[in-house]
């Protein structure tokens, strides 16, 4: 038996409950596991990622200088979670981009949560992403995230957390694609025995949703994806998706702007765009607004976008709230914004700029992890119970240079999931990251981008850091294997219902083979 002297220790595991007792969700895949022969599973191993190398999928590493390309690294081993407790996470993630949305609507505008005293007005002061530039926009729906990626953990008690938000150009959601694909011909027999929700709507949602944006109702829109070019780390996904969505995928030198209105070159001469789909960071996206010597973005841009002639996704500003001090405020905001209690909770954060905390902060160094504002990729993250005093000092001086920019989180005891490593069945760290539209309606995939840390022992589980993937399973033990998902608008005041097709797109089949980029560029947030 596969799973026999499967350990998880005393973390939360995904799939296990106790030894020799499958989670109802899981019993099904743990039980064909155990029966699949050893020599099968290898094979359905090397067969897996045979088809990430021959599909392209890959990530840049930037190391001392250097991008160092890497295929894609996935386990073939599903993290499965049961449907009744993802439709309760959500519900949740769509109230959390509602009150987001309308938080960064409000400070550019009436600034009405700072006179109200619920967000304090000397951190928007001090926010790097806050662009005083774009104040007064008023973005259609109220949607200034259109994108955004909230990464969830779960903690010893089985808790699930959202530990933060990613509002700037959040990316993955191409690998959660291509990762059940490749599961699913990795296990097609699991996928007709199981009811799984699917995730292959994504796409359809995300042109719908962007179409929607465009300024021109009564016309075809014309939607781009903005890319920094080939050498940026996420490049495939930017190709990925502009292939998927039938979008053109430009750099800045494709397209201009006269009168206020962007075009985009073509072999037949130039076509207006409607809709930006911008993988470029606030200040590369127009050098006449931000960075003047940024050769990546596009010349008038903002000035189209001010007079409503092109609609960006996702909206310039819109960082101001991927801050993970602002993060800490999040329920609060909930509160005052929809009047409601949050149905996810944040994980415990410490705030250092705050008297109160700094003190608790500095006499447990050695028990939190510790988080600059303002990175990402697990880049400048301090695990306190791992670092050596060295470390710790050092992060203790940067953090007291820079109090307004670093919080505090407890060490959690981050679930686990079987991984299969050197042909075996072992505990590995993981979170997941679901992807939320936000437009004229919300919508969340179903389950998302599970990231999982290879590295025994390791609390990191991004990419840049080592980290590997799953497939993500939503699991309906009974029932129709559909369900009508409730979708609301930015803003919060209107519904409709829809449902997601169970016919799952042959993806695969349609996307480009990438060479895949072997020199550096700008690295994607």
């Amino acid at each position: 038996m596969r799973f026999d002297g499967y350990d998880p220790g005393s973390y939360w595991d995904e799939l296990i409950e106790a030894p020799g007792r499958p989670r109802a969700a899981a019993r099904g895949v743990v039980s064909y596991l155990n029966r699949l022969p050893d020599e099968e599973l290898e094979q359905r191993r090397q067969a897996a990622s045979l088809d990430m190398r021959n599909m392209g999928i890959t990530f840049t590493v930037y190391r001392d200088g250097a991008g160092i390309d890497r295929e894609w690294p996935f386990d073939i081993v599903p993290r499965v979670i049961d449907a009744t407790e993802w439709f309760h996470i959500e519900d949740g993630l769509r109230q959390r981009a509602h009150a987001l949305n309308m938080f960064i609507d409000d400070l550019y505008g009436d600034q009405k949560v700072i006179g109200d005293g619920v967000f304090p007005g000397d951190l928007l002061a001090n926010s790097v992403n806050y662009r005083p530039e774009v104040r007064g926009i008023r973005p259609r729906f109220g949607a200034w995230a259109h994108i955004c990626g909230s990464d969830l953990v779960r903690d010893g008690d089985g808790t699930v957390y959202v530990l933060e938000d990613n509002l700037r150009v959040p990316s993955g959601v191409s690998y959660m694609l291509e990762n059940r694909l490749v599961t699913k011909r990795a296990f097609p027999d699991l996928f007709a025995e199981h009811r799984i929700l699917p995730v292959d709507g994504y796409i359809t949602q995300l042109h719908s949703m962007l179409c929607s944006l465009s300024p021109r109702p009564g016309d075809t829109p014309v939607v781009v994806v903005l890319t920094p070019g080939i050498y940026n780390s996420a490049y495939f996904e930017h190709s990925f998706l502009a292939q998927q969505m039938g979008a053109t995928l430009v750099e800045g030198r494709d397209l201009f702007v006269e009168d206020d209105v962007v075009y985009m070159r073509t072999v037949t001469g130039q076509v207006r765009v409607d809709v930006v789909y911008r993988r470029i960071d606030d200040l590369f996206l127009d050098p006449e607004v931000f960075r003047p010597d940024s050769a990546l973005g596009v010349p008038g841009i903002m000035r189209a976008w001010r007079a409503g002639n092109v609609a960006i996704a996702n909206a310039p500003g819109c960082g101001v709230a991927d801050d993970k001090v602002v993060y800490s405020y999040v329920p609060d905001l909930i509160r005052y914004y929809l009047s409601e209690e949050p149905l996810v909770d944040n994980v415990p954060t410490w705030r250092f700029g705050d008297e109160d905390s700094r003190g608790y902060v500095l006499d447990h160094l050695d028990e939190l992890v510790l988080k600059p504002a303002n990175e990402s990729g697990g880049y400048g993250v301090v695990v306190g119970p791992r670092a050596s005093s060295a470390e710790l000092d050092e992060c203790r001086e940067r953090m007291q240079a820079d109090p307004r920019n670093y919080i505090a989180q407890p060490t959690l005891n981050l679930s686990v999931a079987p991984t299969l490593i050197a042909g075996r069945m072992v505990p590995r760290h993981l979170d997941l990251r679901p992807f939320i539209l936000s437009g004229e309606r919300t919508y969340v995939t179903r389950g998302g981008l599970t990231r999982v840390a290879l590295v025994e022992g390791s609390l990191v589980v991004n990419s840049s850091q080592g980290g590997g993937s799953k497939d993500t399973w939503i699991v309906e033990a009974s029932g129709p294997p559909e369900r009508a998902q409730v979708q609301t608008s930015a803003t919060g005041t209107q519904t409709q219902m829809l449902t997601e097709s169970t016919a799952t797109q042959q993806m695969g089949d349609m996307v480009q083979h990438l060479d895949p980029p072997d020199t550096p560029g700008p690295l994607e947030v």
